[in-house]
């Protein structure tokens, strides 16, 4: 049995997509928000501790990596693109770190901060399966270390001073916020207002209690938990009239639902909804899916991409995290994306013979 015309059709997207990829792409992205390192401890958790019920973790080996809006950072640049990010780390080992990765794999880290005496976020994540088991690693604890002062304000009007500075010939604007500070209300009232007089696309990762820094942003990206706790908040159950009635709410352009194993849907203001499906027969891991996909969603603006087109690169970069091998850190590569958005197509096209 052959492929339908609806099949074939995605086919000869996926394809047109991998070509688009495999181009030598160019160009400048302008990345605001926090910035955090972090941890992997990897071991064996075979017993339980004699005087608590809690496992006891013998650890084999740890690993570190930037994080958050370092993450996207480096997928960018992975991707060929130049992602000028801008953040706060503080003067301590964990913040010398995290520039010293980024800087390794040629990001440009001037628009970083340095605050002295301020405490950089670091998240640790403890991963464990039993010996005899090859695999099943699992999240045994995560272990936040992270300041509660506050970022002063003269360096925050500076971080934005430098991005709005550099807004001219960007593909589109980042705004990455994990809740430490760096994605304040005047901050981004100043870059999305520049962004819209230049007609600069904005993407932005929010904190559902950020929400109401988000009005007129093109591109919305929410976990499908999110989007089902917004779904509450406003009183609809129906997935679609809860997206129209959101976007008229905020003046969004896009909403994208990221649902695991249920695909990426993206719901538009003036476009039918898009639909892309996971094609994995197996989930192993989630860590760093929303990273991925502001990554997939810059690279699809930078490359033209229309909204149909933008959903099937962003399910391939979400498939990309959601089957990797272990969870462990992992950053969104061009390498990997290619083989997936290939291996998706190829897929399709066996399916049907």
């Amino acid at each position: 049995m052959g492929m339908t015309d609806t099949e074939h059709e995605q086919h000869d997207k996926l394809n047109s997509i991998i070509h688009k990829l495999n181009e030598k792409n160019s160009g400048n992205i302008v990345l605001i928000g926090d910035i955090m390192l972090d941890c992997y401890i990897h071991g064996y958790a075979n017993n339980l501790n004699s005087r608590a019920p809690v496992p006891v973790l013998r650890e084999t080996h740890r690993e570190e990596d930037v994080g958050a809006a370092a993450h996207v950072a480096r997928g960018l640049q992975s991707m060929g693109y130049r992602g000028r990010i801008f953040g706060i780390v503080g003067d301590d080992k964990a913040g010398s770190r995290v520039i010293e990765y980024l800087e390794d794999e040629n990001v440009e880290t001037s628009g970083i901060a340095v605050i002295e005496g301020r405490t950089t976020t670091v998240k640790t994540r403890m991963l464990a399966s039993r010996e005899s088991l090859i695999q099943g690693e699992q999240l045994l604890l995560r272990w936040d270390v992270e300041g509660d002062e506050a970022i002063p304000e003269s360096a925050l009007e500076a971080i934005y001073d430098q991005a709005i500075d550099n807004l001219s010939d960007v593909n589109c604007v980042i705004l990455s916020d994990y809740g430490q500070g760096v994605i304040y209300d005047q901050g981004v009232e100043r870059i999305t207002k520049h962004a819209k007089d230049n007609d600069i696309p904005i993407i932005a990762d929010p904190k559902l209690t950020g929400l109401h820094r988000t009005h007129e942003v093109d591109w919305i990206i929410f976990q499908s938990r999110g989007f089902d706790l917004m779904k509450r908040r406003i009183g609809e159950s129906d997935d679609r009239l809860a997206a129209e009635s959101l976007i008229k709410s905020y003046g969004w352009k896009h909403l994208v639902v990221l649902a695991g194993e249920n695909g990426v849907t993206i719901f538009s203001k003036d476009q039918e909804t898009v639909h892309a499906p996971c094609t994995l027969s197996q989930l192993r891991q989630i860590i760093g899916l929303i990273d991925a996909a502001v990554v997939a969603i810059a690279v699809s603006i930078s490359s033209g991409f229309d909204v149909s087109d933008t959903a099937l690169l962003t399910n391939a970069a979400c498939e990309c995290i959601l089957g990797a091998e272990a969870t462990d850190s992992f950053s969104l590569s061009k390498e990997d994306l290619v083989h997936r958005v290939g291996e998706i197509a190829w897929n399709l096209q066996v399916s049907k013979r």
